[in-house]
């Protein structure tokens, strides 16, 4: 699944770890927004993992499932590309 995620987050140090986290899991694409394209169980992993690093009373995460018809509607002026990771096969 394709995921937009935006963040809001008070704390400088809570704002960085997280931005560090989540380079795990996709491509920061501008300040506090990131794109990823994951499967069921690493988004709920991810999600998971922000609720660990965030305060809930100040701190905001939002996150944005696409379907593959809104991810190829995806229009960008200036430069930039939409992020997909191509899988990848064990032999």
């Amino acid at each position: 699944m394709y995921v937009l995620i935006s963040y809001d987050i008070v704390d400088d140090r809570i704002r960085n770890r997280l931005m560090k986290f989540l380079k795990d899991f996709g491509e920061p694409i501008q300040l506090s927004v990131f794109e990823c394209d994951l499967d069921d169980t690493t988004y709920t992993r991810m999600k998971e993992g922000v609720k660990k690093i965030i305060d809930p009373k100040k701190d905001r995460v939002r996150y944005y499932r696409l379907c593959q018809g809104c991810v190829g509607r995806v229009v960008i002026s200036g430069w930039g590309e939409i992020h997909k990771d191509e899988g990848f096969e064990i032999v």
